[in-house]
């Protein structure tokens, strides 16, 4: 076996689950330019599990750096995390979004073609779904629609994943949709820690908490549902990680494809329920403040798992109280 590829591995899901793969055994070649996330997150994962991996300091869009890592090392298949990923930032900077995420990404599959690598991983969004026209959202259920260009950015990926599959059937490519990745690597060294305001809830809850920021605003709380706050399928960070090896082993396993799951618990908790289960299981305060519904925000999307369970074996394992706790002793750390 060769070398995995992961791109984006110092960021949040990324490096998640290159500790995963690094606990599997496996040989991991990261690259990540710290758009959003922090050198020191490589050290802390070789804490975690004890093992070295390569790593390169490089932008996906430089054609001859990405090139150069092909060329180093022998890459057998390739987890794409690399992108911008705030929705509310991608309305206000579109082309931005469409450069970074599509150009990197093709690129990236143009150098893989060249160098005859054809095992796929992407992570995509259950943004890809737009306003859903019903919960829970299955992998058949209609895409496009997309309310940002965070998700367009996503739904053109897969797009452009199809056509290249119905080019080339010799590509092994599997999209992973996923719903709302929460909570921290249980050692509290790694977790989510956007730069500036965070535009997830979580990280939000947990900056509230710590005094770093006064209040937390939720946007909107005249939805239509259970308490008008919106609803959302919350995946514990490390399960989804998990989710990424067994997209791997089906890919290693199966004869060519193109494959597609959704990723998360198929339950929704709104943002209360969020907000409420943080206090009572971290016995901490969380102030916030009701302001008005953000662009391209939807009231509710949670997944119904079932596909990704049946195929891949996959099921999220930790509760919301998990989330909470360990999203807080994360941010415990960073104080």
């Amino acid at each position: 076996m060769g070398k995995i590829l992961v791109t984006g591995g110092a960021g949040y899901i990324g490096s998640h689950t290159v500790v995963e793969l690094l606990n599997k055994g496996e040989e991991v070649v990261i690259i990540d330019n710290f758009s959003n996330s922090k050198k020191e997150v490589l050290d802390n994962i070789k804490k975690i599990t004890n093992k070295d991996f390569k790593f390169y300091e490089i932008n996906y869009l430089d054609r001859d750096a990405v090139e150069k890592v092909f060329e180093e090392n022998d890459i057998d298949s390739v987890i794409n995390f690399a992108g911008y990923k705030a929705v509310g930032e991608s309305v206000q900077k579109p082309l931005e979004y469409y450069e970074n995420n599509i150009g990197g990404a093709v690129i990236l599959l143009e150098t893989m073609k060249k160098y005859n690598v054809k095992k796929f991983v992407f992570s995509s969004s259950a943004t890809v779904y737009g306003n859903p026209e019903k919960v829970p959202i299955t992998e058949e259920s209609k895409i496009g629609g997309t309310t940002n260009p965070y998700g367009t950015t996503k739904l053109y990926i897969e797009q452009i994943l199809q056509d290249l599959y119905k080019s080339d059937n010799t590509w092994d490519i599997c999209i992973l949709r996923y719903f709302n990745p929460v909570g921290a690597h249980e050692s509290g060294l790694i977790g989510e820690d956007p730069k500036g305001i965070p535009n997830n809830l979580m990280p939000y809850i947990t900056k509230v908490a710590a005094g770093i920021l006064p209040e937390l605003s939720i946007f909107g709380n005249d939805y239509n549902t259970k308490d008008g706050t919106g609803v959302r399928d919350y995946i514990h960070v490390v399960d989804l990680a998990k989710g990424h090896l067994l997209a791997l082993d089906k890919l290693n396993k199966e004869d060519n494809g193109i494959f597609i799951y959704n990723l998360g618990t198929g339950k929704g908790y709104s943002v209360l329920e969020m907000v409420e289960t943080f206090k009572k299981v971290n016995n901490v305060d969380v102030p916030y403040k009701i302001a008005p519904r953000r662009e391209g925000d939807i009231a509710e999307c949670y997944a119904d798992p079932s596909k990704a369970k049946n195929e891949l074996g996959f099921e999220a394992t930790k509760n919301l109280e998990d989330m909470c706790r360990d999203g807080w002793n994360y941010q415990k750390k960073q104080l």
